[in-house]
């Protein structure tokens, strides 16, 4: 038990750089509110709209009308949010991925093969899960966010987000 706590704390306690980047992939800066790095929180956001854009280009195919229309509103947004942050990434120095992340295309791979209401019920509580996250992310950088151009912009983003997450719970009823 030692050696697991000895561990954690040395995990922690390791330079700002590692515990922010690890803290954000592993979930433990949005446990305990931290802001993530910029670089952070725009890789995230970058790889949510894919996601979000992507999987609505499915759902436009396969879901009810509801989540259809709730579909075509991810992609007409998220598309204007992906273009804001590559507007942003070259002035504060940040590289933004061109491809999803690992769990993101599980994701996406999993909705890729449904249909149905196994694709409705999938593609909304996706949509509720990964609002609830971004939510999350936007607010911490808006509160807390070391760039201030970019601090701005995930206030100004927040609103929307949060709209979003309020339509996703609805598909739901």
């Amino acid at each position: 038990m030692k050696k697991v706590a000895a561990a954690l704390a040395l995990v922690l306690l390791s330079g700002p750089a590692l515990a922010q980047g690890m803290g954000e992939k592993t979930g433990v800066n949005a446990m305990i509110g931290k802001a993530p790095t910029t670089a952070d929180f725009m890789t995230v956001a970058a790889i949510s709209d894919m996601f979000e854009i992507e999987s609505s280009k499915l759902a436009e195919a396969r879901a009810d009308e509801a989540s259809k229309k709730f579909a075509a509103q991810m992609i007409a947004d998220h598309t204007k949010t992906t273009a804001e942050l590559k507007a942003l990434a070259p002035k504060v120095k940040v590289t933004l991925p061109t491809k999803m992340d690992s769990a993101h295309q599980s994701k996406l791979d999993k909705l890729k093969g449904q249909k149905g209401a196994d694709f409705d019920k999938d593609y909304d509580s996706m949509q509720v899960d990964a609002h609830e996250d971004a939510v999350s992310l936007f607010q911490r950088y808006a509160d807390g966010g070391e760039n201030p151009e970019v601090k701005a912009w995930a206030a100004k983003t927040l609103p929307h987000l949060k709209h979003h997450l309020e339509m996703a719970k609805a598909l739901r009823k």
